[in-house]
């Protein structure tokens, strides 16, 4: 089977999660007019598919060292695809949250089984330029995704927008039943993300990605509002600005793998993680000019592609002979930094305003630089 075959199911999962993320951020002030609730009140149905996202990864992980990836992520597929169509005809607050849950769990599914499958369809020569791949596929749900959800939301109603990421889970859903199946194996002892947790470096990394992501997200996150309460630009100008970022962010995982095969894994994470966060004091604290900020973005989102891809290869490498639980440890680090990072950067930024949270997040990630620095690399060890 071609090396393209083998990419494309696990892109297309990973495309799938993010679609199914991001539909509620065009479409948010539209779901509370029509359910007549406040638009905080719609949101927090993103935190309930995060939450149900992180603890189903638990679970995701001892299934696909048990089972493969292929199953994983036809199960994943169906259950965002029910997900989005519960979501789209849900009459109340209620069952609109209960349609995220059912999303979540595919979220979970699909995310870990899109990361681990690098390590089950590839050999080691090609792992990091799959990786590129499989990091960079998510932009996609930013960059083509958002801008139909917001027209078939203006020209239909924002229940007509979930044929996007259902649209997208049939495709992972045709891929994943045409991916390699799995070879009759036993499980070795030791995987879950109870083996995550015991293994000394592999939990340090789980603890690294999940601060790195807590601050990512807080500058995702507020990074609209800024624009707008900074420059008072309009929400469709908004909508441009954020993509530029999302074609940056891309372009440097599809080309991740040259670095990564020319320095040492931990010191690039590390380097490109600190460069993050000096890039976000710069970004909420110097603002001379609109296109300065977004040129500051974009060196961040490039800088953000090159961690991403780097991390993930050194997770898959803490637990060779489990990699579904190494994934579906870096879905739970993720989805519980979504939570997080949301959260307190929301504090932070009603207590001080955006100046501090840059410093705030500059913090976080230079934490999360030094605990990189701290896990082991089998590809250096001597």
């Amino acid at each position: 089977m071609s090396r393209t075959r083998r990419l494309l199911p696990l892109v297309l999962a990973t495309t799938a999660t993010q679609a199914s993320i991001v539909v509620l951020t065009p479409i948010i002030v539209a779901v509370s007019r029509d359910l007549d609730v406040s638009v905080s009140a719609a949101g927090q149905a993103r935190t309930v598919l995060a939450a149900v996202a992180c603890v189903a990864a638990f679970g995701a992980g001892s299934m696909i060292d048990a089972l493969g990836v292929r199953p994983l992520i036809i199960y994943g597929s169906l259950l965002a695809l029910a997900g989005a169509a519960a979501t789209a005809v849900a009459p109340s607050l209620a069952l609109f949250y209960a349609g995220h849950a059912v999303t979540g769990l595919g979220v979970a599914a699909l995310l870990s089984a899109g990361f681990a499958g690098v390590s089950a369809y590839f050999p080691e020569r090609d792992a990091a330029w799959a990786l590129g791949y499989v990091v960079g596929s998510q932009s996609l749900a930013w960059i083509v995704g958002n801008p139909i959800i917001g027209v078939l939301t203006e020209l239909g109603s924002w229940r007509l927008a979930y044929v996007v990421p259902a649209a997208i889970a049939l495709l992972s859903l045709a891929a994943g039943l045409g991916a390699p199946r799995p070879r009759d194996r036993r499980t070795p002892a030791g995987g879950g993300i109870a083996g995550v947790a015991r293994d000394r470096s592999a939990r340090r990394w789980a603890v690294a990605e999940l601060v790195a992501y807590s601050a990512w997200t807080a500058e995702l996150t507020y990074a609209g509002a800024f624009y707008i309460e900074t420059y008072g630009i309009s929400e469709a100008a908004l909508g441009f600005l954020l993509s530029v970022g999302s074609f940056a962010f891309l372009a440097a995982t599809l080309s991740s793998h040259r670095l990564t095969a020319r320095f040492e894994r931990r010191r690039l994470i590390a380097t490109t993680g600190l460069a993050m966060g000096a890039l976000m004091i710069v970004f909420f604290n110097v603002t001379p000019a609109v296109g300065f900020s977004v040129a500051v973005i974009c060196v961040v989102a490039v800088c953000a592609g090159l961690r991403s891809t780097g991390a993930s290869a050194l997770g898959l490498s803490q637990l060779p002979t489990h990699p579904g639980s190494m994934m579906a440890a870096r879905t739970a680090s993720a989805q519980l930094g979504y939570m997080v990072g949301a959260v307190a950067g929301g504090i932070v930024l009603a207590l001080a305003g955006f100046g501090a949270l840059g410093w705030v997040l500059f913090a976080g990630m230079a934490f999360s630089a030094l605990l990189f620095s701290r896990v082991s690399d089998p590809r250096t060890a001597t």
